[in-house]
């Protein structure tokens, strides 16, 4: 199935294989020529050319590791020279699933630079040309670790709570300017993840697990809806937006001149 509308370039991280292809896939169909980047040049060009013949759009490929300084420069710049690019999906991640103090603290920096540094210094290259032409949007794939820290290795759910983050606050920053941001936090889902993570999802309770294919249709629905969130596991939405509405009016009483009762030195001693 082809689409002829033009909706301009679309880049995706960590668009070979698993979310990042089906994204591929989807938004091809959807009208986007796309800009897909990954480390295996191989799998790229297969995706790129079956998508090429099934859509008919432009597909670029550039293989990099967004752990590597230079190539990580190299999509920065290819973010900044694109004048038709209107969508950023950063999707690249990695994770792990063994407790903080058991992990190697080395693969926990590597982590930390490709979820967190990577995924910022590509939003930065991207989001002034999208200011710039007062329109433009961000796809930021985080994680219901974000809100669930309890769950899996610390400092990924530290990473993508960061994801999160900022993403609510580019919302903040940038919704008055055109531009959109949208965080999708995925349970378990069917990919390489888990099993590069140490734990194939196989081996996840039975249930829990959704395909990479249903996360990211249920995903783009939330973004056709104009979600600046979404969860695409969550039965009911007031779910989120209770818990949304509590950490905003709570952020209303965090700073006063003054320490709240209970931490009153003279209350505190014993009498």
């Amino acid at each position: 199935m082809t689409n002829n509308e033009q909706k301009g370039v679309a880049l995706i991280t960590g668009g070979s294989a698993g979310i990042g292809a089906v994204y591929a896939d989807r938004l091809a169909r959807r009208g986007y020529d796309l800009i897909l980047v990954a480390r295996s040049q191989t799998r790229l060009d297969a995706l790129a050319e079956r998508l090429r013949d099934e859509t008919g759009r432009s597909i670029e490929t550039l293989a990099a590791s967004l752990s590597d300084r230079d190539d990580l420069a190299r999509v920065e710049a290819r973010l900044r020279e694109e004048p038709r690019l209107t969508l950023l999906v950063n999707n690249a991640g990695n994770g792990a699933v063994t407790p903080l103090l058991q992990s190697d603290v080395d693969k926990m920096e590597e982590m930390i630079t490709l979820n967190v540094t990577a995924l910022t210094r590509l939003t930065y290259a991207a989001a002034p040309g999208f200011v710039a032409r007062g329109s433009g949007a961000i796809i930021n794939i985080a994680s219901i670790a974000a809100i669930a820290p309890e769950i899996l290795n610390g400092v990924y759910g530290a990473t993508k709570a960061f994801v999160l983050t900022l993403s609510l606050s580019l919302q903040h920053e940038l919704t008055a300017k055109g531009v959109r941001v949208q965080a999708v936090l995925p349970g378990a889902t069917a990919t390489e993840f888990w099993e590069i993570a140490g734990l194939p999802h196989q081996n996840l309770p039975e249930g829990m697990v959704m395909t990479a294919e249903d996360m990211v249709d249920a995903a783009l629905v939330g973004f056709d809806q104009g979600e600046r969130v979404t969860i695409p596991a969550l039965p009911d939405v007031a779910d989120w937006e209770t818990f949304e509405a509590a950490r905003r009016a709570m952020s209303t009483k965090l700073s006063r001149t003054t320490p709240a009762d209970r931490y009153r030195l003279a209350e505190a001693l014993p009498g």
